[in-house]
């Protein structure tokens, strides 16, 4: 799954997006397009969206959108 993120503007927010989802979603896979603003997914064990969103938005960010 992929999102559209709001408000990554460093090295420093990519890491705290991504810490928040391996937290929140363990064995998840994340990788982060800063200059894009998107963040992928890959969830071993079926995570649901709104689980990673609400970790997004827990680190402090915000998801604009699921991209498909």
């Amino acid at each position: 799954m992929r999102f559209e993120v709001e408000g990554m503007t460093c090295g420093h927010c990519a890491g705290t997006v991504k810490g928040a989802i391996q937290k929140a979603v363990p064995g998840a896979t994340v990788g982060v397009d800063l200059a894009a603003g998107l963040v992928a997914v890959d969830a071993v064990g079926g995570a649901k969206p709104e689980q990673v969103k609400y970790a997004i938005e827990q680190a402090g960010y915000t998801v604009a959108r699921q991209v498909a």
